[in-house]
């Protein structure tokens, strides 16, 4: 059982998930910033100055943080906008080199027909008698 948790645990997805998991962690440190830091202040400017964060309304002893709701839409767009330039660079580049292999088969010598190798395998043959 041993060996089978360690097969598992060492296939190549099992890894990249985890290195997947560790990355957003960290890039989720990154748009934090970026949104509490650059695009609120920068909203703040278009709507009059207000900080999304102390938005809120209270009803009895309930209190609902509708601002920090909308800092976690924003978060969102900016996650899903990075997300996807990043994944649209990337099939670019995919399509790009699948491009390039395409060129190299196109200008790559045509193959000898079955007809031409067993001609040569014949010639060689005869040589050799």
């Amino acid at each position: 059982m041993l060996n089978e948790f360690k097969t598992f645990i060492m296939r190549g997805n099992v890894m990249d998930l985890a290195v997947g998991i560790i990355m957003g962690a960290a890039f989720t440190a990154i748009v934090t910033s970026m949104v509490d830091d650059l695009v609120n202040p920068l909203l703040g400017i278009f709507i009059g100055g207000i900080d999304f964060s102390s938005l809120s309304f209270g009803i009895g002893d309930a209190q609902f943080m509708y601002g920090n709701f909308i800092n976690a839409i924003i978060k969102f767009v900016v996650i899903a906008w990075v997300v996807f330039l990043l994944v649209k660079g990337l099939n670019k580049m995919k399509d790009m080199a699948i491009r390039k292999e395409e060129v190299a088969a196109a200008n790559a010598p045509a193959a000898p027909t079955q007809e031409e190798l067993l001609t040569d395998i014949r010639d060689l043959l005869a040589r050799k008698v």
